[in-house]
């Protein structure tokens, strides 16, 4: 297997912004179970405890968990006037693999990754799923090393903090062409494309009309005050048809 960088370098758990008692715990975390038979076999596997699995896939389900608690807390605390709805969708937002991959991005998570050769070859460290997967294991490593409030401090300064910074409170809102690349990329489907098809009106009350293209196939038109309320527009008309569609069978 490819010589990879040591998880336990102290530039990650500084850009973590947190130190392991326990270095087997972020060793396991960014474990990907394709390395595992590669490192049984050169000897490099050490047995460990149940809460030690020899991948992260264990650790990723609880991470998840972790997230969801530590996600909704936040929020609560931040937005005291929001809905359950609002919070439902900001927490749906922050805790998606997008955000979750930047993340992992930010820590510079993938090229400290464990894989096999076979991972390693096809781009396994700037894959999305394995970033997104790698950071909710990292996020339980650090919740059984430190408990919940070491988990709480690491999330805020690199997850929170960030999202909302990057969207503030329209955090909180649908955000249609994210669910749609979401839908299309689980479909191994190219990204949408929005083209500008027409504006009308005066420069204060401009009206934007944009198209949504899929696989190079016209889908939908929406309409907008903005660019960006148009393809929002446009992006919610796709995601309907597809799902009747989808529906139908």
């Amino acid at each position: 297997m490819q010589e990879t960088i040591r998880i336990t370098d102290a530039a990650f758990e500084e850009r973590l912004g947190y130190k392991f008692s326990t270095k087997q715990l972020l060793d396991r975390a960014l474990t990907h179970s394709s390395a595992v038979p590669e490192l049984r076999a050169s000897g490099v596997e050490e047995p460990v405890s149940a809460l030690l699995p020899r991948d992260n896939e264990r650790l990723e389900f609880l991470g998840d968990a972790v997230l969801e608690l530590l996600t909704s807390e936040y929020l609560l605390a931040s937005f005291p006037e929001w809905s359950e709805g609002q919070l439902s969708k900001s927490r749906a937002r922050i805790v998606n693999a997008s955000s979750l991959e930047l993340a992992a991005r930010r820590l510079r998570l993938g090229e400290h990754l464990r894989l096999g050769r076979g991972e390693e070859k096809t781009g396994g460290r700037e894959k999305q799923t394995l970033l997104a997967d790698a950071f909710e294991a990292v996020v339980a490593a650090v919740y059984i090393d430190g408990g919940l409030g070491a988990a709480r401090e690491v999330l805020r300064r690199v997850l929170f903090e960030q999202a909302l910074e990057e969207r503030g409170e329209r955090i909180s809102e649908s955000d249609c062409k994210s669910a749609l690349q979401e839908l299309l990329q689980g479909r191994g489907q190219a990204p949408a494309e929005y083209r500008v098809v027409g504006e009308s009106g005066p420069d204060h009350q401009k009206v934007f009309q944009i198209e949504v293209w899929i696989d190079g196939e016209y889908m939908a038109t929406g309409e907008g005050s903005t660019k960006k309320e148009a393809e929002q527009h446009a992006a919610r008309s796709a995601m309907e048809l597809l799902e009747r569609a989808e529906a139908k069978g």
